[in-house]
């Protein structure tokens, strides 16, 4: 279900939104970023993902934002993902400006060898994609707190 602006600036007005962050590492070890181009967290990288919507199952989230935020079709599922566990974000921004907050409760999976050359970009919510070192993320002033805590 897709919520019309108002509507949904009141939902982040006054409740915690459900997510599921996507942990994507390729076959050395690498994880996938992309550099955000909408609030909150805009301009950071930080790892692909997006909110459950209402009346959806957890496992249909799943296999939507892999095939929105990834372009992965069929085939991966959530039993595929190491579930990592339930993390908080806060935001002093949402996507509608500065004067309200965002509360995420994300869960987090960690999805393992997939080849870069089979992911597409999300460009409504990245400018672009790119593969990080963990060890060289932790020490990067534009990567996310909150990514960084994934690690």
């Amino acid at each position: 279900m897709w919520l019309p602006d108002e509507t949904f600036k009141s939902v982040i007005q006054h409740t915690p939104l459900i997510s599921i962050d996507l942990i994507v590492r390729n076959e050395q070890g690498e994880v996938l970023l992309g550099k955000r181009v909408n609030a909150p967290a805009k301009g950071y990288w930080f790892v692909p993902g997006g909110r459950v919507r209402k009346n959806e199952t957890l496992d249909d989230a799943f296999v939507r934002l892999v095939r929105e935020e990834l372009g992965i079709g069929s085939g991966m599922t959530r039993e595929d993902a190491k579930f990592l566990g339930v993390f908080e974000h806060f935001y002093d921004d949402c996507v509608f400006g500065d004067n309200v907050s965002t509360h995420y409760i994300v869960l987090g999976y960690e999805i393992s060898g997939l080849h870069s050359g089979k992911i597409h970009q999300n460009i409504d919510q990245h400018e672009s994609y790119q593969l990080f070192d963990i060890s060289c993320l932790h020490m990067m002033e534009n990567v996310h707190q909150y990514t960084k805590n994934y690690f």
